[in-house]
C-alpha cells in the first residue's frame, strides 16, 4: 500500500460523498478509506464491493479518539472532508447535532497537520451566502450573512481551513455545493421528494408559491468538476461553487417532474416556511467550468436518469 495515494473520504456512506470514493476508486493507484457514522449514510450506497481499493470503517469524526485511530492506521496523502448532517428540515430541528459538525471540522484539520497530509478539501455549501445580494453569486464578492446553524458551520469550516494555511501551511480547496441530484440521493431533497410523489402519483407540496429559484447539478457533473481539481492541482487554497447553470423555480421543478414521470399528480402549496428557504440561488460557476470543460449535463437528461434509477428513493 505505500506506493498508493492514501486518500480519506468523510460521510462516504452518503449521497455526493459515495460517488466520489467510488470515482477516486477508479483509479488503481488510489486507495480510499470511508469512514461514515452511518446517522444519515448507508452501506449500501459504499461501493467497496466493486473496488478492492476501498475500505469502508464506521467513525464518528466528531469523535478525535476514533477518527485518531484511523489516521494512525494509514498516512494519509489527501483528506475530502464530506461528513456532515444535511437536509434542511434535518438542520433546522437539530441545530445542535449541527454545531457539533464543528469538532468534526477541528478533528480533521489537527490530525492531518501533524501527518502526511498534503491537502485537504471540503465540502461547504451556497448557504453560506443567506439571502443573496448579487446574481450569480461569486466566491470572492457576495457578503456571507446567513444566520442558520448550518450555514454557520460551514462558514466556520472555511474559517478553519484558512487559519490552519496561515498557522500550520495546510494545502485546502474550498467546494461550496449549490443543489446538486442524482440516483442515490435520499428523498427528503426536493427533487428526490418530487420524484418519489409523482411515481405513486401522490402531491407534490410546494412552500410558498413556488417561486423560488435554484440551479440543480446532475451529480456527474460535480464529481468530475471536484475529482478535476483534485488530479489538475487547480485552485490550491481558494473556493469553488459547483453548481448548475439553469436557473429553475421549484414550481418549474415540479411541473416538470410530473411531466417526465407521467404522474397524475397534483401540486399543493403549503405556506412558506419561516427560514432556510432563500428566495434565490444562482452560483458563478466559472471557476467550476474550467474544471469541468464540456457542457454541463442539462437537468431533464438529469431527471430521466434518476427516473430510470429509483431504488434509493422508493
Amino acid at each position: 500500500m505505500d506506493s498508493l495515494v492514501k486518500i480519506l473520504v468523510t460521510g462516504g456512506a452518503g449521497f455526493i460523498p459515495s460517488y466520489l470514493a467510488e470515482k477516486l476508486a477508479e483509479n488503481e493507484n488510489n486507495f480510499v478509506v470511508i469512514v461514515d457514522n452511518l446517522l444519515t449514510g448507508s452501506l449500501d450506497k459504499i461501493p467497496a464491493s466493486k473496488h478492492y481499493n476501498i475500505k469502508f470503517i464506521r467513525t464518528d469524526v466528531n469523535d478525535i479518539n476514533e477518527l485518531a485511530g484511523v489516521f494512525r492506521s494509514y498516512s494519509f496523502d489527501f483528506v475530502f472532508h464530506y461528513a456532515a448532517v444535511v437536509g434542511v428540515k434535518r438542520t433546522l430541528e437539530n441545530p445542535v447535532k449541527v454545531l457539533n459538525d464543528i469538532n468534526g471540522i477541528r478533528n480533521i484539520l489537527e490530525l492531518a497537520k501533524n501527518t502526511s497530509v498534503k491537502r485537504v478539501y471540503y465540502s461547504s455549501s451556497s448557504e453560506v451566502y443567506g439571502e443573496p445580494v448579487e446574481y450569480p453569486q461569486n466566491e470572492d464578492t457576495t457578503p456571507l450573512n446567513s444566520r442558520l446553524p448550518y450555514a454557520i458551520v460551514k462558514n466556520v469550516g472555511e474559517a478553519f481551513l484558512r487559519s490552519y494555511k496561515k498557522e500550520f501551511g495546510l494545502d485546502y480547496t474550498i467546494f461550496r455545493f449549490f443543489n446538486t441530484f442524482g440516483p442515490k440521493q435520499s428523498k427528503e431533497f426536493v427533487v428526490s421528494r418530487f420524484i418519489a410523489k409523482a411515481l405513486k402519483n401522490e402531491d407534490l407540496t410546494v412552500y410558498g408559491d413556488g417561486s423560488q429559484t435554484r440551479t440543480f447539478c446532475y451529480v456527474s457533473d460535480n464529481i468530475d468538476a471536484t475529482t478535476n481539481a483534485f488530479y489538475t492541482n487547480r485552485f490550491v487554497n481558494d473556493v469553488v461553487n459547483v453548481g448548475g447553470e439553469i436557473e429553475l423555480s421549484v414550481l418549474e421543478l415540479a411541473k416538470t417532474i410530473i411531466k417526465l414521470s407521467d404522474s397524475k399528480s397534483q401540486i399543493i402549496h403549503l405556506p412558506a416556511l419561516e427560514e432556510g428557504d432563500m428566495t434565490r440561488r444562482k452560483p458563478d460557476i466559472s471557476k467550476m467550468m474550467q474544471l469541468l470543460n464540456k457542457p454541463m449535463i442539462p437537468i431533464e437528461t438529469g431527471l430521466k436518469t434518476v427516473l430510470a434509477n429509483t431504488s434509493y428513493i422508493l
